[in-house]
């Protein structure tokens, strides 16, 4: 009986034993912390021996920088995202520069840019400074440090990057004990790396059981928050004594009034005070002295030594307008700026020629208006301002740059960088609806007008800003053979009314007085210009803290107009 009893329970024993080691692996399994290893090339998304993955404060990002002969490379557009776009390149010349308040510093790419030129003098760097890669330009990451501030530290095995752009509070702790710093949250995920018993990481986010932390090395993964101790906020301090670079502009005190003044003659100083008699509180004028007459940069001038002296006599300043507007008009070459502005011969020989116009006559700045500069020619544009604010900077006289009211289209003129170099930007505060533009409506509504201004206030300091307003408007006619306009300047107006017999009515929506007649199955439309608009435009710029007024331009007016400009430069 015992023999039969003990041969059943021994079966029955061992299928529990066997049961138990099966459901004590299972618990071992689960409850035990993986030792498995993350690849941390995957992790860093490296594919190539000489790619360095980046971590950007306490972020991996998708860039990546490169490694050759123990330099450190970004490519060009990884700069520009994280560091400092104010580098200018022209493949077709194979240069790099940077352009300082005094200084143009090149870099010529390739095997000679171990050479860096500042205004024409060499300097030795040591090392390669950039090179291309197919189509991308890389520069060496000592190389930007000069003109960006930043630090960084490298690691191997793989290769990885520490990067600090800001230095801020963030939350120190130590580890309690030797723990696995792993790829996520939970004891089953893979191991980035180990770290001893007082080790440092950064706390980046608090979960319940698990906290993402940064290891001193620039892994970041998670770790127990049982193992975190000690935890206090600190400060990052920058040690990298980078000095910002400050553009020393041409400021004049109190408002600006200035004045557009179009000729297509060479008219001296009577002509001048005579155009400025109904005038007041004028202090700048600016005449459309220059135009450009070729892509190498050659001008035309109307400058007239009388006009300047009569100018100065009045207390007011010349600040001579240079313009493409015309250019194809008066001789019969379209300006190509890419053409023009990408070739460094070019952009001096223009330079060369203002400057040449400012020392002759005495002028007290330059006006760029330069209106048909398209998308591709926008940065050639940008380092034509920045070189010839150098030189308008060493005389102490004013640069000044006309720019459309911002919009997608226009986003080229990057008027941030321009309200860095220049001394004033003009907001061309005008032709919201134009000839051409498909529909009627008003030539510069209040709304416009604010937007322009708020607009350029978000990328250009208020007191570099002058928004200009018009003297003029137009009249829509919308019948039988589609829509029309032609101008209606603010002296011909009241003529326009009565003849017309029309009884403007104000709208408050564009704040300007409207009126509209019908002459068989054509409908003429005027969104008018008159002191009364043109109070309200002031009032919002007045209200904004910018710099001044422009006008255009000189002798569309009415002298009514003047008086309620004397109200704002009063303010």
């Amino acid at each position: 009986m015992k023999k039969r009893v003990i041969t059943v329970l021994v079966p029955i024993v061992l299928i529990c034993i066997v049961i138990a080691v099966a459901l004590g692996a299972q618990i071992i399994e689960r409850y035990s912390y993986s030792k498995n290893r993350a690849d941390l090339n995957e992790y860093f998304n490296i594919a190539q021996a000489d790619e360095v993955a980046m971590v950007v404060q306490d972020a991996i990002v998708g860039e990546k920088a490169k490694f050759r002969d123990n330099i450190i490379y970004f490519a060009l557009s990884t700069v520009e995202t994280y560091f400092t776009d104010r580098f200018y390149v022209n493949s077709g010349e194979q240069v790099l520069l940077f352009t300082t308040d005094t200084d143009v510093i090149q870099i010529n790419i390739g095997d000679g840019s171990n050479v860096m030129y500042v205004s024409g003098a060499g300097q030795e760097l040591g090392y390669k400074a950039a090179f291309y890669e197919g189509d991308t330009l890389y520069i060496a990451a000592d190389y930007v440090k000069r003109y960006a501030n930043f630090e960084y530290q490298l690691y191997n095995d793989p290769l990885h990057m520490q990067v600090y752009t800001q230095w801020d509070s963030y939350t120190a702790a130590k580890l309690s004990r030797k723990t696995a710093v792993r790829y996520q949250g939970g004891i089953k995920s893979d191991i980035l790396v180990e770290l001893a018993a007082g080790d440092t990481v950064t706390v980046l986010e608090k979960l319940e059981n698990w906290s993402k932390v940064k290891t001193q090395d620039a892994y970041i993964g998670y770790v127990e928050n049982k193992f975190l101790t000690g935890e206090m906020q600190a400060e990052r301090l920058c040690n990298t004594g980078f000095q910002e670079f400050v553009y020393n502009n041409v400021k004049k005190d109190g408002k600006i009034n200035l004045v557009f003044h179009q000729v297509f003659e060479e008219v001296g100083g009577d002509y001048l005070a005579s155009a400025l008699a109904p005038a007041k509180g004028v202090n700048v004028v600016a005449p459309t002295w220059l135009r450009l007459t070729s892509n190498s940069g050659d001008i035309a001038s109307l400058a007239n030594a009388s006009y300047v002296a009569k100018a100065h006599e009045l207390g007011i300043e010349v600040w001579a307008l240079v313009t493409d507007v015309d250019s194809a008009d008066l001789y019969g070459v379209e300006i190509d700026f890419v053409e023009l502005l990408s070739s460094s011969a070019n952009r001096r020989h223009l330079i060369e020629g203002l400057m040449a116009q400012v020392d002759s006559y005495g002028l007290d700045g330059i006006n760029i208006d330069f209106e048909k500069v398209r998308s591709d020619s926008g940065i050639h544009f940008v380092q034509f301002v920045r070189e010839l604010s150098i030189e308008t900077r060493k005389r102490g006289v004013v640069l000044s740059v006309d720019n459309y009211v911002p919009s997608e289209y226009t986003a080229h003129y990057n008027r941030r960088e321009q309200g860095i170099v220049a001394d004033y930007i003009i907001i061309m505060g005008y032709d919201e609806h134009y000839v051409g533009g498909g529909a009627a409506g008003s030539n510069a509504s209040i709304g416009f007008v604010e937007g322009g201004i708020t607009d350029t206030k978000a990328v250009v300091p208020a007191e570099k800003i002058i928004n200009a307003i018009p003297f003029y408007t137009r009249v829509w006619e919308s019948g039988p053979e589609g829509l029309r306009a032609s101008t209606l300047t603010m002296a011909a107006q009241a003529d326009w009314i009565s003849r017309n017999g029309v009884a403007p009515v104000w709208v408050d929506e564009v704040c300007q007085n409207y009126a509209e007649y019908q002459v068989n199955d054509t409908l003429y439309q005027c969104w008018l210009e008159d002191a009364d608009s043109i109070r309200v435009k002031l009032q919002v710029m007045q209200s904004q803290g910018i710099k001044g007024v422009a006008s255009w331009k000189l002798g569309l007016e009415v002298p009514a107009v003047w008086d309620v400009i004397a109200e704002y430069m009063a303010q």
